[in-house]
């Protein structure tokens, strides 16, 4: 499975990279993907991190999940992104997995893939939710979507997605490993 993590300049970073983090530790192939023409992304407090691609260097259907990272304005720079848009929906209609947190969720409310999901966000956002049932839980999976609430509870969303692709044993090994 190939997970790709989409950085637009100003990402939350802990959100971003506690998910890309966990997922290497359990030994997923994740692509840091630059979602605004950047090989360096700025995160909303000014930390660069480098990316492994460009989002028109990404041939999405070798991809398998697509993590979209909260802050502001991340978030708003990624819904910007027609290409990001367009594989959103694609993956969508496909069945494959979409993952969001804090205020990203909204993008997927907006694009009205939400219909007749489960989903949460960071408060302030669930009017966003267009079509869904809004869960006040800090990660909630529904069908093929994981949704969190926010970055305080960015590892919790990196082990549920973890153990989505590999499983609830390795998910619960990496935890512990890292003193969760």
């Amino acid at each position: 499975m190939k997970v790709a993590v989409y950085f637009a300049t100003g990402y939350e970073e802990i959100e971003a990279l506690s998910v890309v983090d966990v997922l290497r530790r359990g030994g997923v192939e994740v692509l840091m993907v630059g979602a605004d023409g950047k090989m360096a992304v700025s995160s909303r407090n000014n930390v660069s991190i480098n990316m492994d691609a460009l989002i028109e260097e990404v041939d999405h259907k070798e991809i398998d999940m697509m993590v979209l990272p909260g802050g502001v304005p991340g978030v708003d720079n990624l819904m910007a992104n027609e290409t990001l848009v367009a594989n959103l929906k694609v993956f969508k209609e496909q069945g494959k997995w979409l993952a969001a947190i804090c205020a990203a969720p909204s993008i997927l409310g907006k694009l009205e893939l939400l219909k007749d999901e489960k989903a949460t966000c960071y408060p302030g956002y669930e009017q966003e939710l267009i079509g869904c049932e809004h869960v006040a839980e800090r990660v909630v999976v529904s069908n093929h979507l994981i949704t969190s609430v926010g970055a305080g509870a960015s590892l919790d969303f990196g082990y549920k997605i973890l153990e989505m692709i590999k499983g609830k044993e390795l998910s619960d090994k990496i935890r512990a490993a890292m003193q969760a």
